[in-house]
């Protein structure tokens, strides 16, 4: 299935019991969280109705899976040789990690991480859709798994939802799988008042090999997110994103 598909398929899924109208007020409000740091969008009370967790994954889960696929495929290495694992931490709802596999040929394994529990059965239906092997579990970002030379780890704007001394404790584990020749990139947003934290990593990540991006690219938004996009009162002409990325090592 490619991206039209899947975004008609999430569309059959979350407006099935919901009209567009209930879904487009509950992105207004998610945004607004965002942007004023009231909640965190993808954890806790921030999805707690039904229309917050279909905005979340129609219009949210789309953006991060374009933004995730455009760096994933401008930075040499991602892709070639594909990882054989791709550890999606904080998966939301699977989009990222499943942008990685397929730009990699669809071969990689996918395993998301997460402690929501909406999280982890949207993820397993991402994968399912998109025709991405993979499986879900419930875990958090400060304990990984032990990742090595043929993996490859995505932190896709999950760091800043985290309390400073778990992500230094993330931070620390992510490093320290590089070291052992993963693979990593972690995705978060331009906006520095939700990230205040990424000139330090940053260097922490330049120091250990890896390097920093901003990303600015046009957008071509579906209908389904243009629609939504303008009803929000947002503006997705061009897709920003930072991006840290560590190399591991490429056999």
């Amino acid at each position: 299935m490619g991206f039209d598909d899947w975004m008609d398929a999430l569309e059959k899924r979350h407006l099935a019991d919901l009209r567009l109208p209930e879904v487009t007020r509950a992105l207004r409000a998610l945004s607004s969280a965002y942007v004023e740091r009231r909640h965190k969008v993808s954890r806790g009370g921030a999805l707690d109705s039904a229309g917050k967790r279909a905005a979340f994954a129609l219009f949210y889960a789309p953006l991060h899976f374009l933004v995730a696929r455009h760096v994933i495929e401008s930075i040499e290495g991602a892709t070639q040789p594909p990882p054989a694992t791709i550890l999606d931490i904080g998966s939301g709802t699977g989009a990222a990690g499943a942008a990685w596999a397929l730009a990699a040929g669809g071969s990689p394994f996918v395993k998301g991480l997460d402690r929501h529990s909406w999280a982890l059965e949207e993820s397993r239906w991402t994968y399912r859709a998109l025709g991405v092997s993979g499986s879900v579990r419930h875990g958090d970002a400060t304990r990984l798994p032990r990742l090595g030379a043929r993996d490859a780890a995505i932190a896709s704007y999950v760091l800043n939802e985290l309390p400073d001394e778990a992500r230094l404790r993330a931070e620390e584990g992510l490093l320290a799988a590089a070291a052992r020749g993963t693979r990593v990139l972690i995705l978060e947003p331009i906006a520095r008042s939700i990230a205040p934290w990424w000139d330090d990593t940053a260097r922490r990540v330049v120091g250990a090999g890896g390097r920093a991006d901003q990303w600015r690219f046009p957008s071509s938004l579906p209908p389904l997110l243009r629609t939504l996009d303008k009803g929000a009162g947002l503006d997705h002409r061009e897709h920003t994103v930072r991006s840290l990325w560590l190399p591991g090592r490429i056999d």
